[in-house]
């Protein structure tokens, strides 16, 4: 059963088809909500009830969506009190799910040669975009993932070959490497395959083995913690690159009533404040920082 909130926004009850743990307290949902998986875009989110005792949702990045089958799958790490409360939840119990929420990411087909960045719980919208452009035949991304707790995958040699890339980095995601999209790993745990060392100086690598003409092709898309988008914005600036951020905010009605969650946004006529749930969470990254 759903019911929509705004004409977009989807109230559902939600099946939970699995629930997957791995290490760090790392935890994929799969939630069967078909009128959320009908709609979804990457980088929206959905607002999840994470425990009937408890009355707040919880924002969590949509990770992937099935159309036809109509699942969703989320990727958490269990921290506070209401995603510890989730990672209790058993397959086959149902939860309210909210979404999807907020503006997604704009693919620009001026600009073919996409830089996937995620750290973190920022790693799902980043899936969810791969497979968005995978789509596309005309677009060439990369993605660049980094975590300072074990990966929640099984790492993998990549066979795909990736300019600039510093001996040793072969870690890759087995899922985008199956949809032949080339991903490199980075973190600072010596994990064995991966950069040692943050996201930003890994893509600098690869962006300086560009010709000046394919760096002409970069847009970079990016999810994480706020230092991480902070370097990858400035990164961005750098080299004159357009550059999409996907902003985690503390909320709480996640549909822009309580703004709770404003940011300031610098815009043609000054700044501005404005809520992550609905206006963002995806912004300009030079608007933002």
């Amino acid at each position: 059963m759903s019911k929509a909130h705004r004409e977009t926004i989807f109230v559902e009850q939600a099946d939970i088809i699995e629930h997957i743990a791995y290490e760090g307290g790392q935890y994929v949902m799969r939630v069967n909500a078909p009128e959320i998986a009908q709609h979804a875009k990457a980088g929206q989110f959905a607002h999840i009830s994470c425990d009937p005792m408890l009355a707040m949702r919880r924002p969590i990045s949509i990770m992937r969506v099935s159309h036809q089958h109509g699942w969703v799958d989320f990727l958490y790490k269990a921290i506070g009190r209401g995603t510890k409360l989730l990672a209790t939840r058993k397959a086959g119990e149902q939860i309210s799910i909210m979404g999807p929420i907020g503006n997604p990411f704009k693919i620009d087909p001026d600009r073919p040669r996409a830089l996937l960045i995620g750290g973190g719980v920022g790693m799902p919208p980043m899936v969810f975009l791969a497979e968005t452009l995978k789509a596309s035949s005309g677009n060439k991304p990369l993605a660049i993932l980094g975590s300072e707790v074990p990966f929640p995958f099984t790492r993998r040699p990549s066979t795909i070959m990736v300019p600039g890339m510093p001996d040793g980095v072969i870690a890759g995601m087995p899922l985008l490497e199956d949809w032949n999209i080339p991903c490199r790993l980075a973190s600072l745990q010596g994990y064995a395959g991966c950069f040692e060392g943050y996201v930003t100086d890994l893509a600098r690598h690869w962006l300086k083995a560009l010709s000046e003409e394919q760096r002409n092709e970069v847009i970079i898309y990016s999810c994480g913690p706020h230092p991480m988008l902070e370097a990858v914005a400035k990164l961005a600036s750098e080299y004159n690159l357009p550059c999409q951020v996907s902003l985690e905010e503390f909320m709480a009605c996640a549909v822009g009533g309580c703004a709770g969650c404003v940011v300031e946004v610098k815009t043609e006529h000054g700044p501005v404040m404005k809520r992550v749930c609905v206006d963002g969470p995806v912004f300009n990254a030079e608007q933002v920082f």
